[in-house]
């Protein structure tokens, strides 16, 4: 047994936080050694996590047509894709997307919206009473993935009986502005902290293998745990033709459930959940996921690439003895039939109401007179 693995690791047990040096110890292991790693990742999920693992399910609700130029993405305008154009989901095929969800044992189900951030009207009209009926039933947990948030529509969500959205990093602020430019990191980080301060539970990761250095991962995970996240996504990309990232080689199985390990060492109590690209990437050795510390991954389809059947995840379960954990919190009533929110959030240094400009007409001489100022 490799001592300074067992050494970081007893202290990890003990309730300590490791530090970057230790992360970076952690990653310089290899050979048969990481199998050390593998080992004590495992322990740290069994202790802080339990034996039980979780699922969680998704649909796109409104799936392309997106503004923005994230280079991973299918859904950008701003790429030629086998996704064009934008299509909506019915409310009778979201709400069967839900009850499919609990039927195959998922903790948590959340509707993904594409789009920087969602309209007024979305959330009134749409998003908030589908959630919120979701939420009401109780069968499982109404997340939601809508993009960037303001004060105003995270408090809006909770209101809805929303308890937990997503809203990944996606990687350090370092490297992001080579994956993303047009909207800035602090927007996300900003986003989660008003999810945060509007008693939403934060389930907030990134994807692995876009370029970024070992540094990089390690910005992004400890960012993850000052925020405090309660859940964190691993992705690995699936490179998507026709986007920038189209031609970035697939993270080997091993450095992938190396990934996994270091993030369950860095966060011993969230919970670590490996979700895109799991299939593509892992292939054969997805049922190490969990003996290289994770506790809960995403079942059935992706916003727009396959996953595996269900029935074939379940089995994996079962064949490692493990089990799974449904929901069982209850139902969580929204706070009225039909929740408002304010009428437009204002931000930056011009106070430009950014996120919901479709609900108000812009008076010309008063934005001038802004620039001005």
């Amino acid at each position: 047994m490799l001592e300074s693995v067992s050494s970081i690791a007893q202290r990890v047990l003990n309730g300590e936080l490791i530090s970057r040096y230790d992360a970076r110890a952690l990653q310089a292991v290899g050979g048969d050694d990481i199998y050390d790693l593998f080992y004590w990742a495992n322990k740290i999920r069994i202790q802080f996590k339990g034996r039980d693992v979780r699922f969680c399910a998704i649909v796109a609700a409104k799936v392309g047509g997106c503004s923005e130029d994230c280079q991973f993405c299918a859904q950008s305008s701003h790429y030629q894709t086998a996704v064009q154009g934008q299509t909506f989901l019915t409310d009778e095929q979201i709400l069967a997307s839900a009850e499919h969800a609990q039927r195959v044992g998922a903790d948590s189900f959340g509707i993904v919206n594409s789009g920087r951030g969602p309209t007024r009207s979305e959330m009134e009209n749409w998003l908030g009473p589908l959630l919120g009926k979701i939420a009401a039933e109780g069968k499982t947990r109404a997340c939601a993935t809508l993009g960037a948030l303001t004060p105003q529509t995270a408090e809006f969500l909770h209101r809805s009986g929303v308890r937990r959205v997503n809203h990944n990093l996606e990687t350090s602020e370092r490297f992001y502005p080579q994956i993303v430019s047009t909207h800035p990191y602090s927007e996300r980080l900003n986003t989660l902290r008003h999810a945060k301060a509007a008693g939403l539970s934060l389930c907030s990761g990134g994807i692995f293998g876009m370029g970024e250095t070992w540094e990089d991962r390690f910005d992004m995970v400890f960012t993850l745990r000052d925020i405090g996240v309660d859940v964190m996504p691993v992705n690995f990309l699936n490179a998507i033709a026709g986007t920038p990232l189209e031609n970035q080689p697939k993270l080997p199985p091993m450095e992938c459930l190396k990934i996994i390990s270091i993030c369950r060492f860095i966060n011993p109590t969230v919970e670590l959940k490996v979700a895109g690209g799991r299939e593509v990437c892992l292939r054969d050795l997805q049922s190490w996921i969990f003996f290289a510390g994770a506790d809960s991954t995403m079942i059935g389809n992706y916003l727009t690439t396959y996953g595996r059947s269900p029935d074939v995840d379940h089995q994996m379960v079962r064949d490692l003895g493990l089990a799974w954990q449904s929901y069982h919190e209850g139902p969580v009533m929204p706070e009225s039939e039909r929740p408002r929110m304010a009428r437009v959030s204002h931000t930056g240094r011009y106070q430009i109401p950014i996120y919901h400009e479709a609900d108000v007409e812009l008076d010309v001489e008063k934005a001038a007179g802004a620039l001005k100022a």
